[in-house]
């Protein structure tokens, strides 16, 4: 039994009336500087609306709404902590393109927006293919497995060089003149008779196009604590909600999260293990199409260990980032 038309209908609604309140507490067309307390203040916020929603799903979900409860939660938790790393390269975006912090929230907004959509264009797609072929799971499993290790290896430092020959911003500038300098809060101006792009426009595709990238890890990590499209929507939906005040707050704190990457990439290596464990079906069969007689044994982990889990390693890595930085200091 899956969630009526009338509560998808009513979920986006909401969602849309929550961004553009959003929008307004935070101030619009970079009238200010948003400050640590403000940002601190939203994420507070929109984390107990996500907590309340979940609550809502406790209460009226119409089929096995305790678990589907914890569900939400592991997916919330897992979007949530992958998000961070996603944060950082925003940083590193907004100080390659010259972007004044004044001007950051309205890109982050449209970002998010855009964000949105095109999450909920791949989990419905995903969702669907899940569905008739649920062997695909078995390669979400191993491609996390493989993102997780690369976790180890990730270099911030030349992923910022690299953002000079990113390809988004190569065609980007070949196909569209680019003005120099920046021109307040505006995507597109007109100079000499023409429209021409401002590196504020540049910035949004750039994140549009990065948060794809991030989308290909996260929503196949939560597929593996839900195959129901709406818990796997929402609390995917509801995650990335909060970005854009809990960036501002992680960019003054950016040097206390050091290790972050490295949970993160357990974490991911967790999950796809758990997604592969899952598939023993498909693997006997595999097995036995190549002669071998072992039987791999069905191993299902819990969502409320699995949980128990991601919140582990999410806060030992942070603790650990924040304890060494302070031994720097």
């Amino acid at each position: 039994m899956g969630m009526p038309l009338w509560a998808w209908v009513l979920f986006y609604i909401a969602v849309l009336a929550m961004l553009i309140i959003d929008l307004r507490m935070f101030g619009r067309k970079g009238q200010h500087e948003v400050n640590i307390r403000e940002a601190l203040v939203m994420t507070g916020i929109w984390i107990a609306v996500s907590l309340l929603f979940c609550l809502g799903i406790y209460l009226f979900y119409p089929e096995q709404s305790g678990e589907k409860a914890t569900e939400f939660l592991a997916g919330y938790v897992i979007e949530k902590s992958l998000s961070m790393d996603n944060l950082f390269v925003f940083l590193m975006l907004f100080s390659y393109f010259g972007i004044d912090r004044k001007y950051q929230h309205e890109v982050l907004f449209w970002g998010i927006f855009g964000a949105l959509v095109l999450r909920s264009v791949f989990i419905f797609a995903g969702a669907a293919v899940v569905e008739r072929f649920e062997w695909v799971l078995g390669l979400f499993g191993l491609f996390l497995l493989y993102t997780g290790a690369k976790m180890f290896a990730h270099d911030d430092g030349a992923q910022a060089q690299d953002l000079s020959k990113n390809f988004i911003v190569r065609m980007f500038r070949r196909l569209f003149p680019v003005t120099d300098t920046m021109h307040g809060d505006r995507f597109v101006v007109v100079q000499d008779g023409r429209r021409m792009a401002t590196p504020l426009l540049v910035a949004l595709i750039v994140i549009e196009s990065t948060d794809v990238a991030f989308a290909v890890d996260s929503i196949p990590a939560i597929f593996s604590i839900s195959h129901d499209p709406f818990i796997v929507l929402t609390s995917n939906i509801f995650a990335i909600l909060g970005l854009r005040a809990l960036y501002f707050a992680l960019a003054a704190l950016a040097k206390y999260f050091t290790y972050l990457k490295y949970g993160l990439g357990v974490i991911l290596i967790f999950v796809g293990i758990k997604m592969l464990l899952a598939m023993d079906e498909y693997i006997n069969m595999l097995l036995e199409s190549m002669g071998l007689a072992y039987r791999m044994p069905h191993i299902k982990i819990p969502t409320g260990i699995s949980l128990a889990i991601i919140f582990g390693v999410l806060a030992l890595s942070m603790l650990l980032s924040a304890v060494v930085s302070r031994c720097e200091e």
